[in-house]
């Protein structure tokens, strides 16, 4: 639920990406990259940051390398990456 919360959140986000203030930016942040690293963790992806892990976890994971995406999820992580840019989140 917390991530089906958080998907729809950054969709939210990038669409009203000029229409944030500063204050709302960290949460949107935070939304962006839940978002794009939900995809990475239902593909499987073992991630090796500390934040992704904790947040995410790796029990279950059996990818080391870049998920092969279908073109439309492709399209969306791209979306995400834009946007997570356009509002100087941390990488």
């Amino acid at each position: 639920m917390r991530l089906m919360s958080a998907i729809l959140a950054g969709f939210l986000a990038v669409a009203t990406l000029g229409a944030a203030p500063p204050a709302a930016m960290a949460q949107d942040c935070q939304s962006l990259w839940v978002e794009r690293n939900t995809y990475y963790k239902q593909a499987g992806y073992c991630f090796r940051t500390a934040r992704a892990i904790q947040y995410f976890g790796n029990d279950g994971c059996y990818l080391n390398s870049e998920p092969n995406f279908p073109y439309n999820i492709r399209q969306r992580i791209q979306q995400l990456l834009q946007a997570e840019r356009a509002y100087g989140c941390p990488r």
